[in-house]
């Protein structure tokens, strides 16, 4: 069975190309022009992973990624204006897992879905294989099985690539990981440039939800040039 991709942009002609390229691949495609139409068919079908557009004429790509987390943890990929910063940061903040500029090469797109792919599933495996698997350290637990992370008892809502993040620190607990590190392996891809934040963003979400600071953590240290680790 093929997996299937939602993809949320205004623009047909962009829609319309990413859908060739993805039908291509064999995946199963469900396109959609505005947000609402969308938020109705991840509601009625299962989605594997999800492309959202951030300008949309009836809800912005932002707001339908937050509706999508509050039921679903499957990949979410932004798709963003070039020149647009904040809209990356927002984007990952909000729970998606990566993000794409626009103007975009189509066969990078189907690059960054095979990766985000292989990365959820890897995870879904593997919390399969560790049922009864528990990472502990200092009041912070993560149940690989059930994806769940607590912390002091209280249950943080933790989007996939935030949650791999944490697992692999608490994994290699002393040891500094590198961002690219990190980057490679959580979604297997050698596409990574010393200008992506993209696991800077994470960390930081990752921070703030679990109350911690840069300037005085209690778990995430970053190792100023090198990476980060807990211990």
């Amino acid at each position: 069975m093929s997996d299937k991709i939602l993809i949320v942009d205004d623009e047909a002609e962009i829609a319309d190309l990413l859908e060739v390229y993805l039908k291509s691949e064999n995946y199963t495609v469900y396109k959609f022009y505005r947000g609402k139409e969308a938020l109705a068919c991840v509601r009625e079908r299962e989605i594997d992973l999800a492309l959202l557009d951030v300008m949309l004429p009836d809800m912005d790509g932002f707001t339908l990624c937050q509706k999508i987390r509050e039921d679903h943890q499957f990949p979410v990929i932004m798709l963003t204006a070039k020149e647009e910063e904040m809209d990356k940061i927002t984007g990952l903040t909000l729970g998606a897992d990566d993000y794409i500029t626009k103007p975009f090469r189509p066969l990078e797109v189907v690059a960054r879905v095979k990766a985000q792919l292989r990365r959820y599933k890897r995870y879904n495996t593997a919390a399969r294989q560790e049922q009864d698997r528990v990472i502990s350290y200092s009041g912070l637990t993560l149940d690989i099985a059930k994806h769940e992370c607590r912390l002091n008892e209280e249950i943080l809502e933790l989007t996939p690539t935030e949650f791999s993040i944490l697992r692999i620190l608490l994994e290699r607990k002393g040891s500094v990981v590198s961002a690219e590190e990190l980057f490679h392996e959580i979604w297997k891809d050698e596409y990574y440039s010393k200008n992506n934040n993209t696991i800077t963003v994470h960390i930081r979400h990752l921070r703030e939800k679990m109350k911690d600071t840069a300037e005085r953590p209690k778990y995430i240290k970053t190792v100023w040039g090198v990476g980060y680790k807990i211990e």
